[in-house]
């Protein structure tokens, strides 16, 4: 019956290539928009977590939130070390926040004074890579300050000038000091760009009176995929109950929660294509029984048994499904390398999570190869049960009257 089942395939070679066409064009369809959404999601996420919050963080308990001056970190040193033992651990980068007014010249404004340990910041976050103008802060303590370039076209800053910060220290006193525009930065985050204020750690830490403490230790791993399972880990190595270890789904929910709806509405779209190629495979396999119905008669009418003529219908759909997933295969592995090199610019940046995109690119990976082939070839099988049956209960004598 495979033989046979085989033979009749290439006995309508129109209808079988549009058939052949039609699953590949769902297989291609489905296997670009998998590898596509994967390689947007992966980039956009890989973005905002190796320049921005990292894969894990680390604070003291409830500083997210209720942020404090005074909810700090501890000998944050002995912390950081204790991280970075952790395997899959890449780097990990202190950081101290408060908030301040700052001034330049006439103009102020309220910013974020952020603290940073400029070597660290830069193997964890590619701090360097964001100072659109100058320089990073020297090797030795100096009164040097990084603006946002937001906040630099606030104050009318310009290198060289002199910004005045203001703000409360953690004993009480007035924190108030001069610095030196030494550079300007660009993070992505357009909002976060008007307000920040950086600072190197130790001149920070002096300036607030919080010697050897900071309020955040991000944690950058090798792969955002074991965010979770490194957070757990962190938390068993350190054993400190007063520290809370939170992945960057945690510390960015409303960020996560946004790509995960982007991902159901792939699914959709997905679910569409589908119900598209279900549909065409169905109007050809049930024409195809109808039009051979005289040629099933004359099989049922030389002793083939119903059962036989059931599994020649399911071979010769389940064949043309096999050769609509090989070449919709090829074309997709094309399709997405294509995606996964050059992928697709924007004409203007579009600004996701903060994080301003230019342009977003495809991966190629298993989901975008299997997921599409089962799916194609068990929606092809499910739409001809029905044909099938149809062909298997034809009555020989009525069939062979039909010309």
């Amino acid at each position: 019956m495979f033989k046979i089942a085989f033979r009749n395939i290439f006995r309508q070679k129109r209808r079988t290539l549009l058939t052949v066409l039609t699953m590949l064009g769902g297989y291609a369809l489905s296997s670009i928009s998998i590898g596509y959404a994967d390689g947007t999601y992966s980039y956009i996420i890989d973005q905002f977590t190796r320049t921005q919050i990292g894969h894990v963080q680390v604070h003291e308990e409830d500083y997210l939130d209720e942020p404090s001056l005074y909810k700090t970190i501890s000998d944050y040193t002995t912390v950081g070390q204790t991280i970075q033992q952790v395997d899959r651990v890449n780097y990990w980068a202190p950081r101290l926040y408060t908030g301040g007014l700052a001034a330049v010249g006439d103009n102020s404004s309220g910013v974020q004074v952020i603290g940073i340990d400029p070597r660290r910041e830069v193997e964890a976050t590619r701090f360097n890579r964001k100072i659109i103008r100058g320089r990073l802060f020297s090797a030795g303590p100096q009164k040097e300050v990084l603006l946002g370039k937001g906040l630099a076209e606030v104050l009318e800053a310009d290198l060289g000038d002199e910004a005045v910060i203001v703000s409360q220290a953690a004993d009480g006193s007035i924190a108030n000091d001069a610095y030196e525009v030494i550079g300007i930065v660009e993070s992505g985050n357009q909002m976060q760009d008007r307000s920040t204020f950086y600072l190197p750690l130790q001149e920070a830490q002096n300036l607030f009176v919080l010697p050897d403490q900071v309020h955040e230790i991000v944690v950058v791993a090798d792969n955002a995929e074991h965010s979770q399972v490194l957070a757990q880990t962190i938390a068993e190595r350190l054993q400190d109950t007063t520290l809370t270890i939170e992945p960057w789904m945690e510390v960015a929910k409303s960020f996560y929660q946004a790509m995960r709806a982007d991902v159901q509405g792939m699914w959709i779209m997905l679910f569409v294509i589908i119900l598209v190629v279900a549909i065409g495979v169905l109007n050809t396999v049930l024409m195809s029984v109808l039009e051979r119905t005289r040629e099933y008669g004359v099989l049922k009418a030389m002793g083939t048994r119903p059962g036989d003529i059931f599994r020649m219908v399911i071979y010769e759909v389940s064949v043309i499904a096999i050769l609509g997933i090989i070449v919709g295969a090829g074309i997709s592995l094309l399709a997405n390398s294509y995606l996964a090199q050059h992928g697709i610019p924007y004409p203007e940046p579009v600004s996701v999570g903060g994080i301003e995109v230019t342009t977003l690119y495809g991966e190629v990976n298993n989901r975008s190869m299997y997921i599409p082939a089962i799916t194609v070839w068990v929606t092809a099988f499910i739409v001809s049960l029905l044909p099938a049956l149809k062909a298997a209960r034809i009555e020989p004598a009525r069939a062979m009257r039909i010309h």
